[in-house]
Parts: structure tokens; sequence; C-alpha cells
């Protein structure tokens, strides 16, 4: 899984802020390694100089093998927080698609009956 780190002008990027996106991203999704071809992380500061309660935006985009590229947002009062929780978010994204192709139809249900 490839990870590729953007960032604006107004964040600075470097080799601390790609280990802390790497280790957040390991973390949170790292159980889905084999079924990701790559993770896109978008980083900005919407008010540029100005301070702003929530002004850290995060996007992650997760490029799963031959499907279409699932994305999410996240903003917050810092870079840490943004990407934090845009990890989170992406984590119930991919739990819910994957689960969703590997339900099997005549499963057994929740009550015990079989599904037909």
């Amino acid at each position: 899984m490839l990870i590729q780190i953007n960032t604006d002008k107004n964040i600075e990027g470097g080799e601390a802020l790609s280990m802390q996106v790497e280790a957040s991203i390991e973390a949170t999704l790292g159980r889905f390694r084999e079924q990701l071809t790559r993770i896109e992380v978008h980083l900005s500061d919407e008010n540029g100089q100005k301070s702003g309660s929530e002004d850290k935006k995060c996007v992650m985009e997760a490029r799963p093998a031959g499907m279409q590229p699932l994305a999410v947002t996240h903003k917050a009062g810092s870079v840490d927080l943004a990407i934090d929780g845009a990890a989170d978010k992406l984590e119930r994204l991919l739990d819910s698609t994957f689960g969703r192709l590997n339900h099997q139809k005549g499963s057994t249900s929740y009550g015990g009956d079989q599904n037909v």
C-alpha cells in the first residue's frame, strides 16, 4: 500500500509530517493493507495565516484494488487532529464497503434464521 502525501503552501511538509501521517494510517488502516493499492492524503489550511478553530483540513482517498476510489474529509483545529479524524472516518467507510462486499446471500442472520 503506497501512501502519498500532498500539502498546500500553508502546511509545512517534511519527514516528520510524513512519519506522523504514515503512523496514523498504519495504526488505523493497516488491516486493509492487502485490499488497498494507495492512500492519498491532502492537507490544507483553509485560513492561511489567519487563525481559526477548525481551519485544518485533511482529505484521505483510498484506492481499493479493482474498485472506485473512496474519500473522506475531516476538519479540525490542528493538523494532527485532522489526520486522525480522517483516518477514523476512512476506517468506518472501508469497514462498511468491504463488509457489504463480503456479505453472502443465504448466510445466517443475527436472529439465527437462514436468509434466502
